[in-house]
């Protein structure tokens, strides 16, 4: 992967929650081709590695870590091996999020004989979609971003999306709490203003993912009738390629071209965002 610019991030320490899904592997192997030490942080061990493993390959410098955002004690554990592992924390990047089936309705509009209609919501369901989304923001913030504080500054960059700016149908959980995630994001900048640290977030639009492919794509790798109404929504006519994502996400960490940007939620869409539909 080639970079479209390189800022500086030698002898910086970047996390990554979510280190091993699509979009953050592309952001850790990114921070990594900067020169920065990353530590990719993902639920899944072996998720984890494999991109952990592809940064080294490359000759960067990363190391997997294994714990869950939601557990504090468990981010306290991984923060002390990283400052013992890497040498400290300069950078996060909050981008372990996600949706979930009993948070989605089956209908975009009420029908009144539809199975998992909005009356059918499951409360637990809901639940561990803003649990993930939020506090998996609030919680490595307040154990990253404590390092920060004592050590004179740092860099966050949060994971929102454009459900947050217009929510979409049948997510209403997953839209609901992207756009807390924006909200968080400008509160962060404003708290952490005097001390140090920017609080930025990315908003992107449409990018497949593990997540969503089978609401983009059928079985049979056809594009289904939600995917003909993002592209007819987005003017460039196209879902994102994850990598284009980098530009934005190295702008906001570059202390140099980024240093009077705080509070932002920067949209990476295609012009979805701008578009009225008309």
């Amino acid at each position: 992967m080639s970079v479209p610019f390189k800022p500086d991030l030698m002898n910086k320490v970047a996390v990554v929650t979510g280190g091993g899904g699509v979009l953050c592997g592309v952001f850790a192997h990114a921070l990594a081709e900067c020169g920065a030490s990353v530590a990719v942080l993902d639920l899944s061990s072996k998720a984890a590695e494999e991109v952990a493993q592809s940064i080294r390959e490359k000759g960067g410098k990363a190391v997997a870590y294994t714990c869950s955002v939601l557990e504090k004690s468990e981010l306290e554990q991984v923060r002390e091996r990283i400052i013992a592992e890497l040498g400290g924390i300069d950078i996060l990047i909050n981008g372990a999020g996600g949706n979930s089936p009993k948070a989605t309705t089956g209908t975009e509009r009420y029908e009144p004989d539809c199975e998992n209609g909005f009356f059918d919501l499951n409360k637990e369901g809901f639940g561990f979609v803003f649990d993930l989304n939020i506090l998996g923001t609030v919680l490595p913030t307040q154990v990253f971003a404590k390092y920060m504080v004592e050590h004179g500054g740092g860099c966050i960059v949060n994971v929102s999306s454009m459900n947050a700016f217009r929510p979409l149908t049948k997510i209403p959980a997953y839209s609901a709490a992207k756009a807390g995630v924006s909200n968080l994001t400008m509160w962060l900048a404003t708290h952490f203003a005097g001390c140090g640290i920017r609080v930025n977030a990315i908003a992107p639009g449409f990018f497949v993912t593990r997540q969503n492919k089978d609401l983009l794509f059928t079985p049979q790798g056809e594009p289904t009738p939600r995917t003909g109404k993002i592209l007819a929504a987005t003017p460039m006519g196209r879902f994102g390629k994850p990598e284009e994502l980098v530009g934005a996400l190295l702008f906001l960490c570059d202390d140099n071209a980024s240093s009077f940007v705080n509070g932002v939620i920067l949209p990476v869409d295609g012009g979805f965002s701008a578009y009225s539909g008309v």
